[in-house]
Order: structure tokens, then C-alpha cells, then sequence
């Protein structure tokens, strides 16, 4: 029997169009990566549901204004007139944000948009990328192909639980613990609380 069903998904994230495919992506999922009690599926869906716009976006926007550029990456663009050259031109701001980290060469390389953020919750950099290819044993460069599918979007932030050991915080009930892993910091808390209670409260708890 499924640990979620379909018309609790449905109630966690509604109004998607996909939620069929969300569905069956996460049945086959979530007991292979250990989310497997009513409320670690609660706080993982309800995670995944504030990272993607209830699974909606999972591919990093980085279509930035100028402005926005010196407001999100002001150690990269310092000036409006720094930033002006990369307005809307999310390919040319993720290479030159993500470049040299992450395993990313630099800025020519191309790295920062080929590894851009990517799945239900953000996968981002190249050695990110390659240890989640590595643990499906496909090559890196099929990697981003692949989370660019339900089941690979699904499936890399299972990984991404998994790896991280967030069940611990979901069964201690901790959003500000789980938000903090994620993301390092609080951003979003409020918004993720009223995911979570929302998705507790559909999975009977």
C-alpha cells in the first residue's frame, strides 16, 4: 500500500497539472530513501512544495533585473553598472555566479549554467551533479537531462534527504532544523510552517 496517496498529494500541492506524474514519480521513490512514515512524507512534501512553488518550478530562475542582481548577488555585482550587462540573461548570471565552486570551472566554461539549480529541491554545481550521478551510475552529463523529468526532479531531492539525514528532523517535528539544512538559514520559515502543518494535517497526524 502507498505511503501517499494520490488525493493526499493532490491536497499538499494543489491545483498542479502534473500531479499524476509527481504521483507516481514519488510512490516509486520515497520508501527507497527511508520516507517512509506518514510524517516524514508530511514535512519532506511540504519542504519540496516552498522549494518548487508547490512543484511547479525545478529549474532555477535567474531571469534578474539589474536591480535584482545587486540585491541577490551584490558580492558579484557591486554597481548597477556591473550588473547592467547581465540583465536577463540568466545563462551569462549563472556563469558567472557559480563560477570556480561547487566544482564548477570558470566563467567560460559554461559550468554555472550547465549546473545550474535543478529538481523539487535545487540541485546546484558540478559536484553536486556528479555525486547524484554517481549514486544512480549514469555520467554527470546525463544528470541535468535527467532532473530535468519527474522522476529525476523527485528523485535528487530524495537523494539530497537522504544524504543529509533530514529524517532525523522530521521526526523530531523540526521545520526551523530541516529549513536550516536546506537552505542555511530561515528563509521562507513561515511559508514552510504553513506547508508543513497543512501536509500533517492531510496525513492524519
Amino acid at each position: 500500500m502507498s505511503i501517499l496517496s494520490l488525493p493526499q498529494l493532490k491536497q499538499m500541492v494543489p491545483g498542479n497539472p502534473h500531479i499524476d506524474d509527481w504521483h507516481e514519480a514519488l510512490d516509486q521513490l520515497l520508501d527507497d530513501y527511508g520516507i517512509d512514515t506518514p510524517q516524514r512524507v508530511a514535512h519532506f512534501v511540504a519542504q519540496c512544495a516552498h522549494e518548487s512553488g508547490s512543484f511547479k518550478f525545478i529549474k532555477e530562475n535567474l531571469n534578474y533585473s539589474a536591480q535584482g542582481l545587486t540585491g541577490t548577488f551584490r558580492k558579484y555585482f557591486p554597481t548597477l553598472e556591473s550588473a547592467k550587462p547581465y540583465e536577463r540573461k540568466p545563462e551569462m548570471i549563472a556563469n558567472k555566479v557559480y563560477a570556480n565552486r561547487m566544482g564548477n570551472g570558470d566563467e567560460a566554461s559554461g559550468d554555472g549554467w550547465r549546473y545550474c539549480g535543478r529538481g523539487l529541491i535545487q540541485l546546484t554545481g558540478k559536484d553536486n551533479y556528479t555525486f547524484f550521478a554517481g549514486s544512480l551510475g549514469i555520467p554527470v552529463e546525463e544528470a541535468a537531462d535527467y532532473l530535468a523529468t519527474f522522476e529525476g526532479a523527485a528523485q535528487s531531492a530524495c537523494f539530497f534527504w537522504e544524504q543529509n539525514n533530514l529524517n532525523c528532523f522530521a521526526d523530531a517535528n523540526d521545520v526551523k532544523a530541516l529549513t536550516r539544512a536546506i537552505n542555511g538559514g530561515q528563509i521562507g520559515l513561515e511559508d514552510r510552517i504553513k506547508h508543513t502543518n497543512h501536509a500533517l494535517h492531510v496525513m492524519g497526524i
